[in-house]
């Protein structure tokens, strides 16, 4: 039921409403794999066994094992003892199949959602899936993958475009159920603005079946291809097990072939040189409104209509049939990402640190890398780089402006282009650099491949050497997204709720504050790229750490071009000493809050959050830290064990730890917080918080079981041993050994002294450590100090109260008077709201 609950929002009401519009008339439209509510709350165990018995036979299964495995034979007898013997019916199961109607005219929906993030624009084209068994079936696969990119391609370029008509749209080819697949375009555009976003859609697919894909677009998505088909096969011998998984998984369910990465690859290589662009614009002749398609769009407010969009589709037939839609209108695009090489940076200092196996490096120009070289994946150099002092430090009225500095100039272009440009500059190249400005540290993080690390680099070069300015039309763009943002969440029921528990927490401090339309009006878009201008100008108080396949020999001399040659600035900019930044103004209350949010809704939804205060004041806090982490992990198995599997309530609960309350000095009190949130059955929320708070003081009092001390530190090392041999593991390792409190110049100590850290706690945790953690962590006993906040439907504020009112007047005297004037009071409180809320709009 929770989960079924779970899927009664708007997301789910307007997923069900497309599966039943493209599946209508058949069977598939009228049930979903969860069922109906009524089953859910009466199926007997009788009619679950019978189901069990009848489906879950051998014919109908598989066991698929991929991993390290010493011996595979051993494991095919693992498999052949544990399910030799099970008995299996004489005669597989009959696994129906139901036709699913095909239609020669589109198919037209408007679907209001008052819970809606946006308004939205789908089309989709039902069509048989194409078989996998033969070289034309993949090449006609390809065709596809290739039609798919270009078209996305011309989407992202139009959504960056001068009075774009939607946000963001693209499209996909997915299966559906057998026998069909289903091409679904989709966008997201501003309020009022569906009949406009359709238009541009059904546009662009008839402007290519008119003029096709130039020869420049489809060599720019064979270079992605063949880009992506080199990565893959580079990697084939560190492939994920549960990738190979999946692809036995196909073979299974869906007959697809299993040809491994190197056939694959070699027949792409082959393949796509001769796939052209005539070839890959005919696929476009399968998305007209005659091919079974389905026309939806999705308001929060009702504004167009039916006829609207059948004036659309028949508007760009007949222009498609004059000849009156225009070629695409191609970009100029640069050859070189940086129009002059900058003169390379010198090593000034060196230093190496056996432990973690890393190089220490400092530049002429004062920033600092640390390298680590890995053979983990063939392909894959990652990087960040931090510097001290962000958004903590601005005053109020300024940070409504800066904290969208990255928002604004990253939809101008941060590395000197348009994003629409940059994308056809770095074709083909697996480079991606982005950048962060949080509380305490502005960040630039980077993942590409070792062939394009000067790509990525010269990227980190442009973002330190561009000025970002704001033009009207791009402010116009930007500001108008972040209002549709804005306004989609205060339709979201969940926004009063999360809203709340910040203000609850954090004693409403500006920097946890929620950004309304009345804040946009206050930002400044020439102050925000300003701000964004100095945060990502001085390259001397910056670390960069990179891990990956690195070969020192040709990194090292690209590291001083790019990075070396990024102009120190004659004066420091926002060089802040860590220890004098500020912290985030907030104060969790001192006392047990207990609140309902009442939330408008479409159908009852529930969510529950249980906070509590963090405060470690114990020396480094390096052990506190790891203790922290352990008993997170604790807490959330046993929510699960309590509320999930004992009383049979939720479907899921999550742990989350928040710790950078205070700045990131050497010394001074960590502060932060512990929650734990579930969505629950709206009737019994303040029962299951109860329930919640007893076995949290169950293990303050009586501590965990050994059992439960095993489970948490098996969990904890099989995700270290995975960690040891992933790059993003070794990038946050090494950066939080940067970052920690007793980092005093040696990177290689820092890292020891928080892996004994670690260790320590491993080999001291006990149920009678846990329990004594607990009480010192958490607030002893928990019951003392916390916040309780549950959502509720508005519509359960007057159920309470009609039933206050049945109760009261149930029995004569005194106290029907008391409630009869409680009544008269409640009328004329609701009323002077009324009058109140008229008035203010």
């Amino acid at each position: 039921m929770e989960e079924y609950r779970g899927n009664r929002n708007a997301t789910g009401r307007m997923q069900d409403a497309h599966w039943a519009l493209m599946m209508e008339g058949s069977k598939y439209a009228d049930r979903l794999p969860i069922g109906l509510e009524k089953v859910i709350k009466t199926v007997s165990a009788e009619t679950v066994k019978k189901f069990y018995r009848k489906w879950y036979d051998l014919h109908n299964m598989a066991v698929i094992a991929v991993g390290d495995f010493s011996d595979t034979e051993s494991v095919v007898e693992l498999i052949k003892e544990h399910f030799g013997h099970i008995p299996s019916a004489c005669e597989p199961p009959h696994v129906p199949t139901f036709p699913i109607p095909s239609r020669d005219q589109p198919c037209f929906s408007c679907f209001v959602e008052s819970e809606a993030a946006g308004s939205a624009v789908m089309i989709s084209y039902k069509m048989p899936a194409d078989e996998l068994k033969t070289v034309r079936d993949y090449r006609n696969l390809l065709v596809e993958s290739m039609f798919l990119q270009a078209l996305n391609q011309r989407f992202f370029k139009i959504s960056r475009g001068k009075d774009p008509p939607f946000f963001s749209c693209s499209a996909a080819a997915d299966p559906v159920v057998l026998p069909l697949k289903a091409f679904i375009m989709s966008s997201s555009c501003k309020e009022k603005g569906t009949v406009k976003a359709l238009e541009s859609m059904l546009t662009e697919v008839a402007r290519v079946r008119l003029h096709g894909f130039s020869e420049r677009e489809i060599s720019i998505v064979r270079a992605l291809l063949m880009s992506e088909i080199e990565s893959a096969y580079l990697e084939r011998d560190q492939m994920q097990s549960t990738n190979l998984r999946d692809e036995y998984l196909q073979h299974f369910l869906r007959n697809e072939p299993v040809v491994g990465i190197e056939y694959e690859a070699q027949l792409q290589k082959t393949l796509l040189p001769h796939i052209s662009a005539t070839e890959v614009s005919k696929y476009s002749a399968k998305l007209t409104s005659l091919c079974s398609c389905v026309i939806k769009i999705i308001e929060p407010r009702a504004s167009a209509t039916i006829d609207d969009l059948k004036n659309v589709v028949m508007n760009i037939t007949c222009l498609e049939k004059e000849r009156s839609i225009p070629p695409w209108d191609e970009e100029n695009i640069p050859e070189e990402i940086v129009s002059t090489m900058p003169n390379p940076g010198n090593i000034v200092q060196q230093k190496e640190y056996p432990n973690i196996g890393a190089t220490e490096i400092f530049l002429s120009n004062g920033m600092r890398v640390c390298y680590k070289c890995t053979d983990f994946l063939d392909d894959q150099v990652i990087f960040t780089g931090f510097s001290y002092g962000a958004l903590s430090e601005l005053p109020e009225r300024e940070y409504s402006s800066c904290s969208m500095g990255s928002t604004i100039a990253g939809e101008i272009g941060v590395f000197g282009y348009r994003p629409s440009v940059l994308m056809d500059i770095l074709a083909g190249k697996r480079a991606e650099v982005g950048t962060k400005l949080g509380a305490y540290m502005r960040t630039f993080s980077g993942d590409c491949s070792p062939s394009d690390l000067e790509t990525a680099l010269q990227l980190v070069y442009q973002l330190f050497t561009t000025n970002v300015t704001p033009g009207e039309e791009d402010v116009k763009i930007v500001m108008q997204m972040a209002e549709e943002a804005v306004r989609a969440q205060e339709r979201d029921p969940y926004t009063a709720f999360a809203n709340r528990v910040k203000e609850l927490n954090y004693g409403n401090s500006y920097f946890f504050r929620p950004i309304r339309l009345r804040d946009l009006k206050k930002v400044d878009p020439q102050r925000a790229c300003e701000y964004f201008n100095k945060c990502f100008r001085d390259p001397s108080n910056f670390t960069v750490v990179v891990v990956g396949n690195i070969n020192p020999s040709i990194a090292l001399p690209l590291i001083q071009q790019y990075l070396g040659g990024i102009p120190k600035p004659p004066e420091p900019i926002m060089n802040f000493n860590r220890d004098d930044l500020k912290g985030l103004p907030f104060k969790f209350p001192t006392r047990i809050v207990r609140e309902v949010v009442y939330s408008p809704m479409v159908e009852a939804q529930c969510s529950v959050q249980l906070c509590f205060p963090v405060e470690l004041t114990n020396g480094t806090m390096v052990e506190e830290i790891h203790y922290v982490g352990f008993l997170s992990k604790l807490l959330e198995t046993r929510m699960m064990q309590v509320l999930r599997f004992k009383h049979g309530q939720i479907y899921s609960a999550g742990v989350s730890v928040f710790l950078g309350g205070n700045k990131p000095s050497r010394s001074g009190p960590v502060r932060g917080d512990i929650s734990i949130n579930f969505s629950c059955d709206p009737e019994i929320s303040s029962k299951l918080v109860d329930l919640a708070l007893n076995e949290i003081l169950r293990l303050q009092e009586e501590g965990p079981t050994d059992q439960d001390v095993s489970s948490i530190l098996e969990i904890e090392q099989r995700a270290h041993e995975n960690g040891l041999q992933e790059n993003y593991y070794w990038l946050d390792r090494i950066l939080r050994s940067y970052q920690s409190r007793i980092y005093s110049g040696d990177v290689g100590s820092s890292f020891e002294i928080q892996d004994e850290g670690r260790l320590n706690v491993r080999n001291s945790l006990t149920p009678l450590t846990a329990q004594l953690a607990l009480q010192r962590i958490l607030p002893f006993p928990c019951t003392k100090q916390y916040t309780a906040v549950i959502l509720l439907p508005a519509s359960y504020r007057f159920r309470k109260l009609k039933s206050f009112f049945r109760l009261g007047l149930s029995s004569p005297g005194r106290d029907t008077k008391i409630l009869v004037g409680l009544a008269s009071v409640a009328v004329l409180t609701f009323s002077l709201w009324r009058y109140w809320s008229t008035n203010k709009s």
